[in-house]
């Protein structure tokens, strides 16, 4: 009780609290991809279907994501999170006792409205807790737990399927877990003092409590549309490795002969891969862009200088299809293909740890949630509009994904040199950063 009563230490605590929060919230999503042979079976539908039940998530995610960042601007990160946590774990329960795919489908629609409240609110939470040249750190360490939510998602989901011979029964216990994690988040946060936000936001000009725009002066700035545009591009290509990539690799060990049972034992072990190399570089790209600043590089410099460099993974997407079709052995093949996402991951979660923390301080801190929101938000619809074009074309196909997958972060790279800069409203000073 002493170590959480010093503030200087509570903010560990609410930071390792989110990131378990955010590894469940990731963990409750990977469920459909990883069991998506049995809940099809289960239900009697194909692949068309099943990009409709992601799209339905998504949609859902998409709407809710800028009404989140509205929810945390006006009641605090504590109240919103606590609900968030509480209707996604009820809504993977619900999944889990479906008795036909509507009922599934909704409870997955219901899930993406729940989601995106930990995204929102953990941004403002570290904001308000952490100076500016700790806060990529403190954010990616705690946005790396939807990474490993990925890394843990095939070797705990395999071994309960296993252990449970019943996909349901795993929907069950995950939501479970969210709803002690939630009781667990109200102990942990509080508002953080007069004097940690002294330390935190009251010397930025950018974030001060002070100042803030107008929801509809916000469409005003080049900055929002920036975010918004970039999350459009560069969103797909993550939602790919999560909703799409862990079934490609187990219709490649089908095409080879091995069986459903098969796949899942080499899905158990390699799907997590390319999250837990893409948490580790998301974490030390972040630490990068913090350290350059301590070097007394400008921080919207360093963050631009981080993310731009590593845009240039991308066009390694577009080897992936030659690897497929190629005479290599099946073992060479998934461990190209798997090394090639691990980079793509790398990419992606470097982006997405570190954009949120860009738009943190570019805006006054009582629009950060609500410009988080809505760049979240016109991610997932671009997502949905990318998982149709995958859904509705055959694997054969999909060298064309491909190619396009390695271009969006280069597209994105434009974006983010082009339109983001420091956004204050009408007379109050712009800082140089």
């Amino acid at each position: 009780m002493n170590r959480i009563k010093n503030p200087t230490r509570r903010r560990w605590f609410i930071v390792a609290t989110m990131f378990l929060a955010i590894i469940c919230n990731y963990l409750d999503r990977q469920l459909l991809s990883i069991l998506k042979p049995e809940i099809l079976d289960h239900f009697g539908i194909g692949d068309m279907e099943y990009a409709w039940i992601v799209n339905i998530f998504l949609i859902c995610y998409a709407v809710m994501y800028p009404l989140s960042g509205m929810l945390v601007d006006r009641f605090g990160p504590k109240r919103v999170l606590f609900g968030g946590i509480t209707v996604w774990s009820l809504a993977c329960i619900g999944g889990g006792l479906a008795p036909n795919v509507w009922i599934f489908t909704l409870c997955r629609g219901i899930l993406g409205l729940a989601e995106p409240t930990i995204f929102a609110g953990q941004l403002v939470a570290v904001t308000l807790w952490f100076e500016k040249r700790q806060r990529a750190t403190a954010n990616s360490l705690c946005t790396v737990g939807g990474s490993l939510g990925a890394v843990v998602a095939p070797l705990l989901i395999a071994w309960l399927m296993r252990l449970l011979d019943n996909w349901q029964h795993v929907f069950i216990i995950s939501g479970a877990v969210g709803l002690v994690l939630a009781a667990i988040w109200l102990f942990v946060y509080k508002t953080p003092t007069e004097d940690i936000l002294e330390l935190t936001i009251g010397k930025d000009q950018n974030t001060s409590s002070s100042a803030k725009f107008k929801f509809k002066d916000l469409f005003k700035t080049n900055t929002l549309w920036g975010g918004i545009l970039i999350r459009l591009v560069s969103d797909p290509v993550w939602y790919f490795c999560c909703f799409w990539l862990p079934g490609f690799l187990r219709n490649m060990g089908a095409t080879q002969g091995l069986s459903t049972r098969q796949t899942l034992d080499m899905i158990q072990w390699i799907g997590g891969i390319p999250f837990l190399v893409g948490a580790i570089g998301g974490v030390l790209t972040s630490a990068w862009s913090d350290n350059m600043i301590k070097r007394g590089i400008p921080a919207l410099k360093a963050r631009k200088r981080m993310m731009v460099s590593i845009a240039f993974i991308a066009p390694l997407c577009i080897l992936v299809p030659f690897v497929y079709s190629s005479s290599l052995g099946f073992g060479l093949k998934v461990g190209l293909v798997t090394g090639i996402f691990s980079l793509v991951a790398v990419m992606c979660l470097s982006w997405l740890y570190t954009l949120p923390v860009v738009l943190a301080e570019t805006f006054p801190i009582g629009n950060v949630a609500t410009v988080m929101g809505l760049s979240c938000g016109a991610g997932a619809l671009g997502s949905v509009v990318f998982n149709i074009f995958t859904g509705s074309i055959p694997e054969s196909g999909w060298k064309w994904l491909f190619i396009l997958m390695g271009t969006l972060h280069l597209i994105a790279a434009v974006i983010l040199t082009r339109m983001v800069h420091p956004e204050t409203p009408n007379n109050q000073l712009i800082s140089n950063e």
